[in-house]
Order: C-alpha cells, then structure tokens, then sequence
C-alpha cells in the first residue's frame, strides 16, 4: 500500500481503531509527543486513548504536513470550517476554521453539507481505505477474507500473543464490556498451544 491508505492503515493496526474512528479524526487528536491517539466520540459517543506507534509517528508527519497546506488552502479561498458537531458549534463558532479541528485525512474534493447547506471539505470517504485494503489483500495473493476490521482484529491478538493484559486491550478497543474482548482470547489460546499432527509424531517416529 501507498499513500494515505497505508498511513490509515498503520493507525489503525497501530492502535486498534475502527475505520470511523480513523477517517474522523482531527489534528489535534494525534499527540506526536507523547504518543496517544485520542479517539472522540467512539461507539457509544465514548471517549477512549489508544496507541500511536513510533513507525506511524514518522509516517503521519507528512500528512500532517499535507493536511496542514489544505487547511491554509481552504482558509485563504474563505471556505467554511469543517463540521462541528452542534454543542461545540454552537459554543465555539469558528473552532471550525482552526487547524487543530481540521481533519488529518481530509478528502481531495469539497462537498455541499446537506446539514448546514454549505460547501466544505469533509474528511476522507471510508469506502476509500476499505477499496485499498481488498486491492492490497488480493496484490499480495492472500485468499482469506480481509477487510479494515482485519487490521483492529490483529491488533487485539497480537497484544493478547505478546502478554499485554487483557483489561489494557479492552480500553484501547474501547469495549464496553470485557466479555467482548474475550472472544480474542479464543485464537490466541489455539496460536499459543497447537497441538502436533499424528503424521508429524509417526513420520519423526519412523526417522528415529
């Protein structure tokens, strides 16, 4: 992958974040200091931080750059900020024309808000990085299904094959209930304790 999508792509695996959540977010919710991904208004309008790796850090930073000169772009032609939702809108009216509300995966067009009735950009369509995804699924010929999701579902396992504790993961995720969290544990218990092949016991048997 390339581009924007492989930059998604790597928050995403990176720190366990749903598609929505990646294409929604805002400058200001990547802490390249610090390391967080702060993910607002998740599944259930919760409120969660998961991880930044160091790798996606240098990544992101060129995008940053990218979205940065949009913004410019937009500010200077007086096109109106990028959406709020109504509470924050309403209490800080231009926090829309600020870099740090403005999107870090910004679509390339503009579109009309058919809420507002105005011209602005919005962020980057999820059926994007979601189309780079299969194509990159099929390019490197694995014939299982893939999907975005994938990449949030191996985050998960492999924090589990690593040692991270299971309560760790669940904030990260952003479940609701641990119980959820557990289905992971399943694949894990069967990667880490594979049983051997008959053939593979009787074939060694027969070398000796």
């Amino acid at each position: 992958m390339r581009g924007m999508p492989r930059v998604m792509s790597g928050l995403i695996y990176g720190g366990g974040l749903r598609v929505s959540e990646c294409c929604e977010l805002r400058v200001k919710n990547i802490d390249f200091d610090q390391g967080p991904v702060f993910v607002r208004s998740g599944k259930g309008d919760k409120d969660r931080l998961t991880l930044l790796a160091e790798i996606g850090r240098d990544e992101l930073r060129p995008q940053l750059r990218g979205a940065t000169a949009l913004h410019q772009a937009d500010r200077k032609s007086g096109l109106a900020g990028v959406w709020m939702p109504d509470a924050l809108n309403r209490k800080y009216p231009n926090a829309g024309r600020e870099l740090g509300w403005f999107w870090m995966f910004p679509s390339p067009t503009l579109s009309t808000d058919p809420r507002a009735g105005v011209v602005r950009r919005h962020h980057l369509c999820e059926s994007v990085i979601q189309k780079a995804v299969n194509a990159a699924a099929v390019r490197a010929s694995i014939h299982k299904p893939v999907s975005v999701h994938t990449l949030r579902y191996c985050f998960a396992t492999h924090l589990l094959l690593n040692g991270v504790d299971i309560r760790q993961i669940q904030e990260y995720l952003g479940h609701a209930n641990v119980e959820t969290t557990m289905i992971y544990t399943h694949v894990v218990k069967e990667l880490r304790n594979p049983a051997r092949s008959p053939l593979d016991i009787l074939h060694s048997g027969l070398r000796q």
